[in-house]
């Protein structure tokens, strides 16, 4: 649009030159002005004439200036059309150039992209090169600190033969000297000074040997598993999504239970989650829970609950023992072997239904595996020796799972180590 009125006032400019011009060649302008008034005023009496000799005169200046006008639309129709060309050809160029610079574009990204994706794959064969040298040193320093740890057992045990040996080397002199004291003395025995001193020796050796086994015994508790415990389960933090489920052996329509395991908990929060047994009508059927130092066992409802105070110690093993019968209500809490908390009328004649989810680490929600889960109540630690009876163990089968044999006795409802126990979310075997 803003083309044509250029070329338009291009025209009109040159039709005013033109006129100008030719006004400029004839120097009788206001003459012929004269004579062409005189024409138009008496048209009458010169009619016949200028027909008679129309085709003979020569242009007058304004046929001159209609053919200049006409000359000037057809330069304008041809300027109109070579402008037409040119930007046909100026945009089939550039339609040309814009075609070759994306062609080129094109490469360049394309390299580019290459060079992004050979950079982005070196780092990630880095990291995981770098991931996998920490994986080896993690498994190096473990094997390590075994090594370290079997080695300090090898050295007290040789202390301890060594120690023993040697008393006994001591008793068998004590005796010959008794018996050569009972040669001299045959009215009755008569320990003489040197056998008080001897006896006086193997008894301060007895005990510092017996302080050194139960300090051995204690730094291997620190860092191995419990005694007969070949593995168990790790949970590296507290989260949501960290868990264990357990599918029973069998039914949990239980009258009565005794539940086990084994803890080393790395930190105990208001509630944090040993184990949970419940329904989508009840979540709190079966749960044992940690509170600070203390151990809570709950059975039927959140309200009925029994604690044992001051018997968490962070970073340390800790076997755990709960029973319930529903005939009296009778319900105890066992810490290491030993009753640590009892009552009686806790949810007393209550049926444990079957159909629930059993989870190690959470608590059970009535929704969902793993859906729903709370952060705070999560378990963080280690675990292991996780039974379920569908009665109630005597006193003297509590204790047996503390000590030597831990891992060797085995519920009928969850055995450790024959009960399928899937770890979720990071939670994983450890050995």
């Amino acid at each position: 649009m803003l083309l044509q009125e250029i070329l338009a006032l291009l025209t009109l400019f040159c039709v005013f030159r033109a006129s100008v011009a030719v006004l400029d060649e004839d120097a009788d302008y206001d003459l012929m002005y004269v004579n062409l008034d005189n024409e138009i005023e008496s048209p009458v009496l010169g009619a016949e004439e200028t027909a008679s000799c129309d085709c003979q005169r020569e242009h007058t200046e304004w046929d001159k200036l209609f053919i200049m006008l006409e000359n000037s639309q057809m330069k304008e129709n041809m300027m109109l059309q070579a402008m037409d060309e040119i930007m046909k050809v100026d945009l089939q160029t550039l339609k040309a150039e814009l075609s070759q610079l994306t062609t080129d574009l094109a490469g360049t990204f394309a390299t580019a992209i290459e060079k992004v994706t050979s950079h982005v794959m070196t780092q990630v064969e880095q990291a995981l090169v770098r991931s996998g040298d920490q994986a080896e040193e993690a498994q190096r320093l473990h094997e390590d600190e075994q090594g370290k740890v079997l080695e300090h057992i090898l050295l007290l045990s040789h202390n301890v033969s060594s120690r023993l040996s040697w008393l006994e080397s001591a008793w068998l002199r004590m005796s010959e000297a008794e018996a050569q004291e009972t040669a001299f003395q045959q009215d009755k025995f008569s320990p003489t000074r040197g056998d008080n001193l001897i006896l006086n020796s193997l008894w301060k050796e007895l005990q510092q040997t017996r302080a050194e086994l139960k300090a051995s015994q204690k730094w291997a508790a620190q860092h191995l598993l419990p005694a007969g415990c070949e593995t168990a389960i790790l949970f590296p933090m507290r989260s949501k999504k960290i868990f264990g489920s357990v599918h029973p052996t069998a039914g949990m329509n239980l009258q009565s239970f005794t539940a086990c395991i084994w803890i080393k908990v790395t930190e105990a929060l208001d509630k944090t989650i040993v184990f949970s047994y419940g329904t989508k009508f009840n979540p709190y059927e079966i749960q044992l829970y940690l509170s600070q130092e203390s151990a809570v066992l709950v059975v039927g409802g959140n309200q009925h609950k029994l604690a044992a105070k001051n018997v968490v110690v962070p970073g340390k093993w800790l076997h755990l023992c709960g029973s319930w019968s529903s005939e009296n209500g009778s319900t105890s809490l066992w810490v290491k072997g030993e009753l640590a908390a009892s009552a009686w009328d806790v949810s007393g004649g209550h049926t444990i239904p079957d159909g629930g989810i059993l989870q190690i680490g959470q608590e059970k929600n009535g929704c969902c595996i793993g859906g729903g889960f709370d952060e705070a109540l999560a378990f963080s630690g280690k675990l292991t020796g996780f039974n379920v009876w569908d009665r109630v163990l005597s006193p003297e089968e509590i204790a047996a799972q503390s000590g030597e044999d831990a891992c060797s006795i085995r519920g009928n409802i969850v055995g450790w180590g024959v009960t399928e126990v899937l770890p979720y979310g990071g939670a994983q075997y450890v050995s």
